[in-house]
């Protein structure tokens, strides 16, 4: 457990855990809005037996990562930072599998965009480019802030217990993992959340027209009741030169923890198949 604090002067949380010799590929997972990196805890041992570095970490004012206080508003570039602050401090000089979830997707996408150079693969989950349609795009930024506002008037305790719970801890919670999973988002910061969603996550941009230049190997995977991202799955899967498109069966939003056995053959396979890259720790 480690944090690194960037050059805006905020801290984030993060956590590198490394398997023992040479190591092939990082995998760094970046989370969905509104959760925590202990979403993704039922992956690290999984890849790390498999010889992966895997890179945890909370988006800013998300989990162990405090809000930031005033200055000007935040917005995906903010994040781009921040990921880059991570993988610096964690895995300096490598290359890396950049992971998520629906908004953690995205913004590996935006991480894609700004710094090629960096991203060996790309893993998206229950993800989207983002809306290019004006109306779609002003319909996601209500439904942001809608979330933003039962946040502050009810808390992430009648959050969690709501409908909403199946897009953060997936439809299943008596799932120990789904429980884990829980706690943390329970105890986080409203403002923080909150202030995210209105600033980075309602209004961020789409890539859609960028995906097309993306030519590293990418796996796109989505759950077959995951509905809102099924046709964004389809889309990505079609743009994206090099995609491998995954529905994984009896799975919602949260498929990493709803059908983890099945999510993690899936990212498995997806990694074995990329072209060998073993890396000493402490290489640049």
């Amino acid at each position: 457990m480690s944090s690194v604090t960037t050059a805006e002067g905020n801290v984030l949380y993060y956590e590198c855990h490394r398997p023992e010799g040479q190591a092939k590929l990082p995998v760094v997972f970046s989370c969905a809005y509104c959760t925590t990196h202990e979403n993704w805890r039922a992956q690290v041992a999984p890849l790390v037996a498999a010889g992966h570095p895997v890179v945890l970490w909370d988006l800013r004012g998300h989990g162990d990562s405090p809000a930031p206080e005033g200055g000007p508003p935040w917005s995906i570039e903010n994040v781009v930072a921040d990921l880059l602050a991570v993988v610096d401090a964690a895995l300096p000089g490598m290359r890396f599998v950049a992971s998520g979830l629906s908004f953690g997707g995205l913004a590996s996408l935006h991480f894609m965009l700004r710094y090629p150079e960096r991203v060996a693969a790309l893993a998206l989950f229950g993800s989207g480019p983002g809306f290019k349609n004006p109306e779609a795009a002003e319909g996601w930024a209500a439904q942001v802030e809608r979330t933003a506002r039962f946040l502050e008037e009810r808390g992430f305790a009648d959050f969690i217990a709501g409908r909403a719970g199946t897009t953060c801890i997936g439809r299943r919670p008596e799932l120990p993992a789904a429980q884990a999973a829980a706690k943390p988002i329970v105890s986080q910061s409203v403002p923080g959340v909150a202030r995210f969603g209105r600033e980075v996550s309602g209004p961020a941009p789409p890539v859609i027209d960028a995906l097309g230049a993306m030519d590293v190997p990418a796996l796109v995977l989505v759950g077959e009741h995951d509905k809102a991202f099924l046709r964004a799955g389809e889309v990505m899967a079609a743009k994206l030169p090099r995609a491998r498109h995954v529905v994984v069966p009896e799975a919602g939003h949260i498929v990493n923890i709803e059908q983890a056995e099945v999510f993690d053959r899936a990212l498995l396979s997806f990694l074995e198949s990329l072209a060998e890259e073993r890396l000493e720790w402490g290489a640049g």
